[in-house]
């Protein structure tokens, strides 16, 4: 699957636009990571179990995405974005969204 942040994918041509395809997933805080992001709050720096833990959700949103693309019978997405919101407290949606399309080669 082709994904692109574009509105087109180079060396390709849309041939059909198929929809908005989403992918989502919302994460949540463990004590764990707390009491370590706590700590390094104090001492300052990167809080990587965040960080991982955000990257972790990125993935599989946008995994989820491209089985929505597939389903719609698509072989691309353009357009493609990110975007997160706060569902509760230390608990965040990710969410990946763009245009589902079938491209092919120029």
């Amino acid at each position: 699957m082709i994904i692109s942040t574009t509105p087109d994918a180079p060396g390709y041509h849309i041939a059909e636009v198929k929809g908005i395809a989403r992918g989502s997933t919302v994460r949540a805080r463990n004590v764990g990571r707390d009491f370590t992001a706590m700590l390094k709050g104090i001492v300052g720096g990167e809080i990587q179990e965040y960080t991982r833990l955000m990257a972790d959700a990125r993935e599989s949103a946008l995994q989820r995405m491209q089985e929505d693309a597939k389903r719609m019978g698509a072989n691309a997405v353009v357009n493609m974005r990110f975007t997160t919101s706060t569902v509760m407290q230390g608990a965040a949606e990710i969410l990946a969204y763009g245009t589902a399309v079938v491209v092919e080669a120029k």
